[in-house]
């Protein structure tokens, strides 16, 4: 066991880029200096703490949960090695969290804003799009940055998926959102809805499942990210079967989009779109699943190197601004594995040291 305060030392081949060196640490800080009397913690495979870019904390499918079930979800991401999370839209409150320095740290996208009885109940914001601006203007200033748009969902009328808001709507939501400082993304399952949120100038898309060749191009061209969230997507035909009997033609094209999902992902990152790993944790999915996800970009097609760095060093500098590797100064938040990640990337499942802030979790 190691004393508070105590400075610590880790060593192994640092990623990305490959060299052997020993690392130090001392309140909460990582230096390439020695520090005399330093514990040693963990050798092996050095990585930057793993990053969900989409998950839910504070989200069940019922809505919003009680403070400590949302710790519990943040516990499971700390402990399995994913220790920044963007949330993509929660309706609980979460900034307690910024407090306690022992859980991931969360960049907020605030909460969800939907078309009128056009996605979950008790999840997100429920509106018309002459409303659309000042919901953006709200939520840009309750997150960090980010604000999150439901781009299409199922239209009942249809009965199948359909776009939620109207083109002059989203030029005008995300032009203010821009002029605020503050990204935008959408969940988007088809591809009716990505023509309009592209060429408003949206940030990033979530899923994505309905991509086209030539909005792939479109995305690649103007560096608009996406998050696949393929341990999610896995879910599609239970969707469908559950939607079957009302809307068979959306469950026809549920089913559609599941099968073709790892050619699009392959395809969209083939063509230089950043495309990054989450999980799409809270809701109905448990959290702690970052390595899973980046399983399932390799089974997808994208080579292993660049799984792992969408999950860790290149999210980490998409999300922050630069601030991916492990670097003089840098805070402490590192991981530790027994083999390299970059040829067996299931090492990722069984993290040998989890170091937060300097802390030794686990």
């Amino acid at each position: 066991m190691t004393r508070p305060g105590e400075p610590l030392h880790v060593r192994g081949v640092v990623l990305p880029e490959a060299e052997h060196r020993d690392i130090w640490i001392r309140d909460g800080q990582l230096t390439f200096e020695p520090i005399p009397g330093a514990h040693t913690v963990g050798t092996g495979w050095i990585l930057p703490g793993l990053v969900d870019l989409h998950c839910h904390v504070g989200l069940s499918s019922q809505g919003a949960v009680p403070d400590d079930v949302a710790e519990e979800q943040a516990l499971a991401d700390r402990d399995a090695g994913t220790l920044l999370l963007r949330d993509a839209g929660s309706p609980a409150d979460t900034r307690w969290m910024d407090e306690r320095e022992e859980l991931p740290r969360i960049i907020r996208a605030g909460r969800h804003i939907a078309r009128t009885k056009r996605y979950l109940r008790n999840y997100g914001w429920e509106i018309e799009p002459e409303e659309l601006v000042p919901y953006v203007e709200q939520e840009a200033r309750r997150g960090d940055g980010w604000v999150k748009l439901v781009g299409d969902w199922i239209d009942r009328e249809r009965g199948d998926l359909g776009p939620c808001w109207p083109r002059e709507a989203l030029d005008a939501a995300i032009a203010r959102a821009h002029e605020m400082g503050a990204r935008v993304t959408a969940h988007v399952f088809g591809g009716e809805a990505l023509p309009d949120l592209l060429g408003a100038g949206i940030d990033g898309i979530e899923h994505g499942t309905g991509l086209s060749d030539d909005l792939i191009a479109v995305m690649a061209e103007r560096g608009v990210s996406m998050v696949p969230t393929l341990v999610n997507i896995a879910n599609f035909p239970s969707f469908a079967e559950q939607g079957s009997s009302k809307f068979p033609a959306y469950a026809a094209h549920m089913r559609a989009l599941y099968e073709r999902r790892y050619e699009t992902v392959r395809t969209a990152f083939e063509a230089g779109v950043p495309v990054f790993a989450g999980t799409d944790a809270g809701g109905y999915m448990p959290h702690g699943l970052i390595a899973r996800e980046v399983l399932e970009f390799v089974e997808a097609g994208i080579p292993t190197a660049d799984a792992v760095a969408a999950a860790s060093w290149g999210a980490r500098a998409y999300l922050l601004g630069g601030q991916g590797k492990l670097e003089e100064g840098s805070a402490a938040d590192l991981c530790v594995y027994a083999a390299d990640p970059r040829t067996d990337p299931g090492t990722l499942l069984d993290p040998v040291r989890v170091l937060l802030g300097g802390r030794v979790i686990r």
